[in-house]
């Protein structure tokens, strides 16, 4: 009998080939686990009118984890569009079922690891090691919007912001639409403190947080107002701040200056992304969504359309979200292999991707790196 069931969603495009390789791996490292399949993505959005089916929600609600490859993504008018017949005009709104997912199970922590391993011609400097805490389930990304705007809701915000609203008298309604960036105060503690255990856990020095209080006031500033206050129980530990703007700009210039950032959804989309090619690409760049139920791992890379059947993408981001599972599920030994492997082929630079300049396909680097295991 299996020691884990795990949830397995490959999702769209090359999500498949990016799943298929780190299944290689798993097995060659000896990972005991029956594979739930999940639908999710396109093709049921296209034939269902919901990307992520419940179905799938039923069956995260009975594992241990979860792996997910890629998920294609349009904008609504366009995603309207590839619906079968039978669904256009229903009034079907499409939304990233992967954000939902973050939401269906309060995945409130997304870890970003950005490590450059030694070899990789990609590494913008050697022996950078940044890890990513952007809280998942408020802010921009939460979904809370309008288009066009609401009479009530433009009444209310012209109650409260007269100046600023003053300024929109002559536009109709039809022509505005608002997005909303919401926090909570837990929302705010709780990712940053799994900033400060993770940096008490692995030693490292300091932790950033990268908002924008100067301007956007409450939001940012809520969250910046607990970061201190949670600083002052961790000793030993500096709370560094910095504006999302100024933080691309240190990263370019000087990386090695930080270890642990913590951010809010959007902001932290952005520096992880930034994080992430500074260690060699969104090939490299691994990712974990942590909840109190299920925890959901993923690379940070989307589903690449053009290089769908080729063989041809670096399967390492997803194969180093599934050294992440095994760490969170507790199995360190063998997540301590994978990665080393993962290491060893980098070092040797004898397999490499069209990314890190070779032409080995995604199946050979999965063969090689199970090899080393």
């Amino acid at each position: 009998m299996a020691k884990y069931t795990i949830g397995w969603m490959p999702g769209d495009g090359v999500g498949v080939d990016v799943m298929d390789a780190t299944k290689v791996v798993l097995d060659k490292i000896g990972f005991e686990a029956e594979y739930v399949h999940g639908d999710i993505g396109w093709e049921f959005w296209r034939t269902e009118a919901n990307p992520l089916p419940d179905r799938t929600i039923d069956m995260l609600n009975n594992v241990d984890a979860a792996l997910f490859g890629a998920i294609t993504s349009m904008p609504k008018e366009e995603a309207e569009e590839v619906l079968i017949p039978e669904l256009k005009g229903t009034g079907k709104v499409y939304r990233s079922p992967i954000v939902r997912l973050r939401q269906e199970f309060n995945l409130q922590s997304n870890l970003r690891p950005c490590k450059a391993y030694a070899g990789n011609p990609l590494n913008f400097k050697d022996g950078l090691d940044l890890v990513v805490f952007r809280q998942n389930t408020e802010g921009l990304y939460m979904g809370v919007e309008y288009y066009p705007l609401p009479e009530d809701v433009r009444a209310k915000l012209t109650e409260t912001h007269p100046q600023q609203m003053g300024k929109l008298d002559a536009v109709d309604s039809e022509d505005i639409a608002i997005s909303t960036r919401i926090f909570t105060r837990a929302g705010c503690q709780n990712i940053v403190r799994n900033a400060f255990e993770y940096a008490k856990k692995f030693g490292y020095k300091s932790v950033t947080i990268v908002e924008k209080p100067n301007v956007v006031r409450e939001t940012s500033g809520l969250m910046v107002r607990e970061a201190r206050k949670i600083a002052e129980n961790y000793p030993g530990i500096d709370l560094w701040e910095t504006n999302i703007d100024a933080m691309c700009m240190w990263l370019v210039k000087n990386p090695e200056d930080y270890g642990v950032l913590v951010a809010s959804n959007m902001f932290g989309d952005i520096v992880s992304d930034l994080c992430a090619q500074l260690v060699g690409g969104l090939g490299f760049a691994c990712s974990g969504n942590i909840g109190e139920k299920v925890a959901i791992f993923e690379p940070s890379h989307g589903s690449a359309p053009k290089y769908v059947g080729m063989n041809k993408v670096n399967p390492i981001a997803m194969i180093l979200s599934a050294k992440m599972m095994l760490d969170h599920l507790g199995e360190k030994e063998m997540a301590i292999k994978l990665e080393k492997a993962v290491a060893d082929v980098i070092a040797e630079g004898n397999v490499r991707t069209y990314d890190m300049g070779g032409s080995n396909t995604t199946t050979e680097m999965a063969d090689a790196i199970a090899a080393k295991c």
